[in-house]
């Protein structure tokens, strides 16, 4: 009851990567190797390394269900979408963003396919290094379709089910390595809800067909750290009801989303955003706990995972400690009010 977890990310080391470039760019689609500073004979080693400290931090802080903190992206979407066979990753095209503004995206120029497992290794050494469940992340089909110039099939619907086919495929691996949650990340059904009920729902739904575990959709309204408003509700969230996910993951805290949403998604269990990232400043365990209680007319704390607005990628460590805590603090005291009622 009242599981806590992060979305995916946590902050990444300075000694690892120069985040005051990353804060001072839209998320990277392509490669972005410079991103990086340890030499690139040193770089998978200090990715471990730094694994290990993103799972320790998360155990300190007491958090029931662990990631791997991302620390070998260095975007949410790109780890994976670059590692597919069908895209021109060195002759990028371009794409607009969430935010309306062109970025460098890969360029699909065939077939889009999996030539091998891109997140095992990571979730190998995710489990070798904790006992505590763990989840793993995956970009949605419908985002990296979005993330992309179609230069091949001319048909959008038709690259979103070739992305599909391809996060089937490693979802389905992830699960056998070991997961015990895979989260489909999709924030783009939200920033496009037309295309999105078009043919999004229908990819994510092919991206999950078969698969045997428990499964977690993200949708969010973009980082905190690099788009600043906030819109009052969600475009796209009730059509997410009769989609095979079990889990949901949305964001709360820093939009004051109104809970009755809620309702619409019967039979899911909800990660519920609680934790602000527009602000290092970290909120009390009452606080955390005051906005998981706006849930309860909606959904029992059996359904309910305590979790930050989005990933954690771009706070200062310190302040991604301080919120964990907070988070772990506030399922603490609504479990004992549980409890005594």
């Amino acid at each position: 009851m009242l599981l806590t977890s992060l979305v995916g990310s946590y902050a990444q080391p300075d000694w690892l990567i120069d985040r005051a470039r990353l804060a001072d760019r839209f998320p990277p689609r392509v490669r972005a190797k410079e991103l990086w500073r340890p030499a690139p004979e040193h770089l998978a080693q200090a990715q471990d390394d730094a694994t290990v400290l993103a799972i320790r931090a998360q155990e300190r802080a007491g958090l029931d269900v662990l990631t791997d903190g991302e620390m070998r992206r260095e975007s949410y979407s790109n780890h994976f979408a670059t590692a597919l066979d069908g895209v021109d990753v060195d002759n990028p095209g371009t794409a607009l963003d969430r935010s309306g503004h062109p970025n460098p995206v890969p360029r699909i120029v065939g077939p889009i396919s999996r030539p091998e497992p891109v997140q095992v290794r990571d979730l190998e050494f995710l489990r070798a290094h904790t006992d505590r469940p763990i989840k793993i992340t995956v970009p949605g089909p419908f985002t990296m379709s979005q993330q992309a110039q179609d230069d091949h099939y001319g048909d959008p619907e038709a690259a979103a089910m070739g992305y599909a086919a391809a996060v089937n495929a490693e979802v389905r691996d992830l699960f056998a390595a070991g997961a015990d949650v895979v989260q489909v990340d999709e924030p783009y059904l939200q920033a496009r809800p037309e295309a999105a009920r078009a043919y999004g729902l229908a990819a994510l739904n092919a991206a999950l067909d078969g698969v045997s575990g428990t499964t977690a959709v993200h949708l969010c309204f973009g980082y905190a750290a690099i788009i600043h408003e906030r819109p009052s509700g969600y475009s796209f969230l009730p059509e997410l009801a009769g989609c095979p996910v079990d889990q949901i993951s949305i964001e709360t805290a820093q939009s004051g989303l109104d809970l009755g949403v809620l309702a619409d998604l019967a039979g899911k269990t909800i990660i519920l955003g609680v934790v602000d990232l527009s602000t290092p400043e970290a909120e009390t365990a009452e606080v955390v706990a005051g906005r998981v209680r706006r849930a309860y007319p909606y959904l029992p704390p059996e359904r309910l995972v305590i979790a930050p607005d989005c990933g954690m990628k771009y706070l200062p460590r310190e302040s991604a400690d301080e919120k964990m805590r907070a988070m772990a603090g506030a399922a603490a005291l609504l479990r004992a009010e549980r409890e005594d009622a």
